[in-house]
């Protein structure tokens, strides 16, 4: 009897004992929510892919890619890239300058922006699944107009100061919504092809937490590897005259109605010119006027000449020596298309540049 009561007291102790600790190891308030974003994250070029399929002649499929954009993500959840137009890369010299100059217009819209705000809820529980697909909204500005849509994106989470978002799916985008379509015409019309008039875009962007961001060296870095911006220095005979046929079909240089003074609008498309003529050197270069079929023949004639020479002129202000330069006006005797609208009429009232000699 006397161990039997001995062993319930020690029994009960046992128990107190355990109650009390527990107790004492429990928390009295709850944990707060880490911050997913805190602190920021900056988007690693290097590691990332940018990449856009279209489809020519009904069952050509390309995949192009852009090799030089930036980003970071706030503490707050939002979140923006900027990706530079000049850098779209076909694997192509002469297509990668048509993309530019004909249909991305990059001399006037150089840079395509991506923001969004992320719900820090969505992704709360990243560093215990490390992997989750989110429903994302976003706005994208390009060519001088933003729409809004949504995206599925999947995060990753590939170590601490490393996460990954990248397409669920690809992502559509009409070349309509984003006043595009005359580019894609002018693509038809250079390459002589057809083209979808939408495109597919994927991208898996790799950002680090900021903290953990390498500081960049005092000497200078080298250019990165993934840049495809144009090369510098002399163009070959080939990379001129593809460049100059390019530069005539942009549309990009204005006149006042019925006059050969220059519209300031064509100063970012006249500095492109300029510069592809400085890296020409030793050629001789025709500059020709162009008109549509509106007024007389004689008037038309005179006019085509004097813009032509407003743009030679201009080369010449900007220090293009003056004897390589021909300058001449066709009138209306060289339309590329009918003069029976308005758009057709447009395309006829045009500078065409072309190598001589």
């Amino acid at each position: 009897m006397l161990f039997s009561t001995f062993g319930a007291a020690v029994r009960s102790f046992y128990l107190i004992c355990a109650l009390t600790c527990i107790q004492i190891v429990a928390p009295t308030t709850a944990v707060a929510q880490t911050n997913p974003f805190d602190g920021g994250w900056v988007l690693q070029n290097q590691g990332s892919a940018l990449n856009f399929q279209s489809v020519k002649n009904g069952s050509v499929i390309e995949i192009s890619r852009f090799a030089t954009f930036t980003g970071e993500i706030q503490p707050d959840g939002s979140a923006t890239v900027q990706v530079m137009l000049e850098s779209v890369d076909t694997n192509v010299d002469l297509r990668n300058v048509r993309m530019r100059f004909l249909l991305f217009e990059s001399f006037k819209f150089p840079q395509a922006t991506i923001t969004t705000q992320i719900d820090a809820a969505l992704v709360s529980d990243l560093a215990k699944t490390r992997r989750q697909q989110i429903r994302l909204p976003y706005t994208l500005a390009l060519h001088g107009i933003e729409k809004a849509d949504e995206a599925d994106v999947v995060v990753t989470l590939l170590t601490d100061n490393l996460v990954s978002v990248a397409t669920a799916q690809p992502i559509s985008v009409s070349t309509a919504d984003f006043d595009l379509t005359d580019g894609v015409e002018k693509l038809q019309d250079a390459a002589g092809v057809t083209i979808l008039p939408v495109a597919t875009v994927t991208f898996d962007f790799l950002f680090e937490r900021q903290s953990a961001v390498t500081q960049a060296p005092e000497t200078p870095a080298a250019a990165p590897a993934k840049v495809a911006l144009e090369a510098e220095g002399t163009f070959d005979e080939e990379a001129c005259i593809g460049r100059f046929d390019i530069l005539s079909r942009s549309g990009n240089i204005y006149f006042r109605p019925g006059s050969s003074a220059l519209d300031p609008s064509s100063g970012a498309l006249l500095n492109q010119l300029f510069d592809v003529v400085s890296r020409c050197p030793g050629m001789k270069i025709e500059v020709s006027g162009h008109t549509d079929s509106d007024g007389s023949s004689a008037s038309n004639q005179r006019l085509s000449e004097a813009r032509a020479g407003s743009v030679t002129t201009y080369l010449i202000d900007k220090g293009i020596d003056g004897a390589r330069i021909v300058t001449v006006g066709f009138g209306e005797a060289r339309p590329v298309a009918p003069n029976d609208t308005p758009k057709n009429k447009s395309r006829n009232r045009r500078i065409e540049f072309a190598v001589v000699e």
